[in-house]
């Protein structure tokens, strides 16, 4: 897989985390440096670690469905994507006084990166060395959410749905990206 794609990927999923760091910056009535670093430091490295997890199921897994790998992987990333979209739709924004509370963070965290662990499940299946992969996501991950409560404290909630939908479509094109190149391999 190459750097493009992965980086295309990594945006993508650090959309459901931006969104919500937007969120919660139009949350926070008095913000501060250190709120918006808390929210990007547990939004990335959540985005980091559920891919490995997923990469390391897929290793135990990729014997048993190496003959429709790659259909699982376009089904794994065209309902990610479809989810992602679904989501875009719903979003809704609490007010509250200060930054989101630890436990919020953590559930926030690990709700928002289970597409992750999808993707990473994906990598094992595609034989993609996970390293890169998880550095990058974790980054872009991280600076995006930083930014999103930042620009989510001064402009409102103008684009965090618009940003998941399209994180949402650029997914399902991956998803037909790789099921196509496979299928055109046996061409």
């Amino acid at each position: 897989m190459n750097l493009l794609t992965i980086m295309l990927i990594a945006l993508s999923l650090a959309m459901d985390a931006f969104a919500v760091s937007i969120s919660s910056g139009v949350s926070i009535k008095k913000q501060r440096f250190n709120h918006a670093l808390r929210i990007a430091l547990f939004f990335g490295a959540f985005q980091a670690i559920m891919p490995l997890i997923g990469w390391l199921t897929g290793l135990k897994l990729k014997d048993f469905i190496s003959g429709f790998d790659h259909w699982v992987a376009f089904g794994l990333l065209f309902f990610i994507g479809l989810k992602m979209i679904y989501e875009s739709t719903k979003l809704e924004v609490e007010k509250k006084d200060g930054p989101p509370s630890i436990y919020l963070l953590l559930l926030l965290s690990i709700a928002t990166s289970i597409d992750a662990l999808a993707i990473g499940f994906s990598f094992a299946l595609l034989e993609v060395s996970i390293i890169t992969p998880i550095l990058i996501i974790g980054t872009i991950t991280f600076i995006l959410s930083f930014l999103g409560v930042l620009v989510g404290n001064k402009i409102g909630h103008l684009f965090e749905s618009k940003m998941e939908f399209i994180g949402g479509l650029v997914i399902i094109f991956i998803g037909f990206k790789i099921l196509i190149e496979h299928l055109a391999g046996y061409l």
